[in-house]
């Protein structure tokens, strides 16, 4: 049986060509007169899933390249 993709997971998170996931930062949606400059700076980019989230996110993305 074909594995699906959780759309929504496909949609939050991108694989990169060596295979590991990247996710936007989070706090960067509004209110951004509370936040310094330093830290609007920060946010912008995207930044590597950590360990503990990898296995879960993994299952729902079955078909994104391994590392190896």
């Amino acid at each position: 049986m074909k594995l699906k993709t959780k759309k929504a997971m496909a949609k939050r998170f991108k694989v990169t060509a060596t295979g590991k996931i990247m996710h936007q930062h989070t706090n960067r949606g509004h209110r951004f007169f509370g936040k310094s400059t330093k830290a609007k700076r920060h946010n912008r980019k995207e930044k590597v899933l950590n360990g503990a989230n990898l296995r879960l996110i993994s299952r729902g993305l079955p078909y994104r390249k391994e590392n190896k």
